[in-house]
């Protein structure tokens, strides 16, 4: 087999990249490399052409992840160019969907990546201010007048959370709409508050109600 071209060797580490990138905030850090070239179809020796440690993939999957803007939705907000409003509550909307709790690995990195971060410290010394660039660039589009849009974004982000950890129960559907309701006033409507409305009377320690 004849020597990979620049322009294929340049291919596929952007390919290795993003496919890492999906694969790391839906599954964690913790994904081998075995595991990644595989899914990407390339030799576990060629990772080590490209990469000079798995560290150093991790470091640019992250940057990658927060420069892909098409991160945590599959529809553009193009249209709402100059409607800031109408920008913020889109935003909210497709952040606090069922498509994005269920596409992790194409979900927003500040969520995705939170925890790997929290748990390695080494990590998130690299990444910190990558990531800590990526939470601001997503508040400043949820700001309105003396609102800088932290708030906003915390609430997404730990609504988002949650209901990814409940998954499959009512629950996790309710959360969403809670958080979207706290940040639109009136969320998607009455009916849909209603049939997705989170149940407040405390569990006991079996799980009973």
């Amino acid at each position: 087999m004849g020597r990979v071209s620049k322009a294929q060797a340049q291919e596929n580490r952007q390919h290795v990249v993003a496919t890492a990138s999906r694969m790391f905030r839906e599954k964690g850090t913790v994904v081998s490399i075995a595991d990644l070239m595989k899914a990407v179809g390339l030799t576990h020796g060629a990772f080590y052409k490209q990469f000079a440690s798995k560290e150093d993939l991790v470091d640019k999957a992250i940057a990658h992840a927060f420069e892909d803007p098409t991160a945590h939705s599959p529809v553009t907000l193009d249209e709402h160019t100059g409607e800031h409003e109408a920008a913020r509550r889109t935003l909210i909307e497709n952040y606090l969907s069922i498509w994005h709790r269920d596409h992790t690995g194409d979900g927003c990195p500040v969520s995705g990546f939170a925890a790997d971060l929290g748990r390695d410290p080494d990590q998130a010394a690299r990444s910190q201010q990558v990531y800590i660039n990526g939470v601001r660039n997503r508040a400043a589009r949820l700001a309105t007048g003396d609102d800088d849009g932290m708030a906003q974004l915390c609430t997404m982000v730990g609504a988002l959370v949650l209901a990814r950890a409940t998954r499959g129960n009512p629950i996790s559907e309710g959360l969403l709409q809670a958080a979207r309701t706290a940040l639109t006033e009136n969320g998607t409507g009455q009916s849909d508050r209603s049939n997705a409305r989170i149940d407040r009377e405390p569990a006991g320690p079996d799980g009973r109600r």
